[in-house]
């Protein structure tokens, strides 16, 4: 009988934890980033400046897999070369980055074969109201193709990333 309830004690323990850290852990103003790193396979999302990492972020995925976004609706994170190209401080989600998907170059690759590319893809913190899940958050892929970090990150990774910045997406 105590071995049905393990697996719900340690969630407990661990969206306790994340709490625990979310309203504990202290910010660290970082400099201005010109570059961000994500691969996919790691779960990592690294800011970096000069080439040289200055911070790295563990973070969770589309539900879709690992694979490259290839339409509307997969649920899976694109895969190659984008920029910031604008920021919404009031989402659905703890603040989000807009990432510029699909590029000039994917969307005409996806009209000629008769299919919506999709976009909407962001870097951002939790859904709002559900910032106290903090790192538990990780425990599974659970976007619709966004990169998702904890609200204290998002809050580092929107102070240091300016608009512009060049993000490369790896598998």
């Amino acid at each position: 009988m105590r071995r049905k309830f393990l697996p719900i004690l340690l969630l407990i323990a661990a969206i306790a934890s994340g709490v625990f850290l979310l309203h504990h852990q202290t910010q660290q103003q970082l400099p201005t980033v010109d570059a961000i790193l994500v691969i996919k396979h790691t779960h990592t999302l690294t800011l970096l400046r000069g080439g040289r990492p200055v911070r790295q972020y563990r973070v969770a995925l589309g539900r879709g897999g690992l694979g490259p976004k290839k339409q509307a609706g997969d649920n899976r994170v694109p895969e190659g070369t984008y920029r910031i190209v604008g920021r919404n401080e009031h989402s659905a989600f703890y603040r989000a980055l807009r990432v510029g998907y699909p590029t000039p170059s994917q969307l005409a690759t996806a009209r000629a074969r008769g299919i919506d590319p999709g976009g909407d893809i962001m870097i951002h913190g939790i859904r709002n109201g559900l910032g106290w899940l903090g790192p538990a958050q990780r425990l599974v892929d659970w976007t619709k193709g966004c990169i998702a970090v904890t609200d204290p990150e998002m809050n580092e990774i929107w102070s240091a990333v300016p608009d512009g910045t060049p993000i490369q997406i790896r598998p």
